[in-house]
């Protein structure tokens, strides 16, 4: 476990931060945008849970307690993983795929895009779905300069499309999704 008895440890002012394995890295690394980029769906997540309740609220909280883990795995290079290291897993990403398979079902299927809306709680998700798809291309870009797990870009991936497939179902199960209709507004 963590245990943090200061706050600030003034090792950051001169723009430099620390990796899991002690490597001193610029604060504007790409492996230090995408931890950002997945502390920042974290916290968009936290905000959408404030408009739901019970097994919805479970549901996020495991995806929370995830992307820390998420945060865990980038924080240390591939090449410097010792013994315990925190790693994605192949069963973090079958269960948002099996929770997404089973929210899915009561889904009518999609006759265009959905616009983010509907209810609260399904607009600060569909925001949520867009810091993941940040967090995805910072990993992504992360991955272009350096080896990131595998299971590490497939869970974010597959996140974004489970709080796609949550809003919708929190849409009164698709049927108060707001869909864009293409062209309406062209010859206003």
């Amino acid at each position: 476990m963590v245990k943090l008895t200061r706050i600030y440890t003034r090792g950051g002012d001169a723009g430099e931060t620390s990796l899991g394995d002690g490597t001193r890295v610029a604060k504007h690394a790409r492996s230090i945008e995408a931890i950002g980029a997945v502390d920042e769906a974290n916290a968009a997540i936290g905000v959408a849970c404030l408009h739901l309740e019970g097994e919805f609220v479970a549901m996020l909280d495991r995806i929370r307690n995830d992307l820390f883990d998420l945060g865990a795995d980038l924080c240390r290079p591939e090449g410097t993983k010792k013994e315990g290291s925190i790693r994605m897993t192949a069963a973090q990403t079958v269960r948002l795929e099996n929770e997404i398979d089973a929210l899915n079902a009561d889904l009518a299927p999609l006759s265009s895009f959905v616009l983010p809306g509907g209810s609260r709680a399904s607009a600060y998700l569909h925001v949520a779905r867009t810091v993941v798809r940040h967090a995805e291309r910072a990993i992504a870009a992360l991955s272009s300069a350096e080896p990131v797990g595998v299971e590490a870009i497939a869970y974010i991936n597959r996140l974004s499309d489970h709080l796609f497939v949550l809003a919708r179902y929190l849409n009164d199960k698709g049927k108060s999704d707001v869909l864009w209709r293409p062209g309406e507004n062209a010859s206003r």
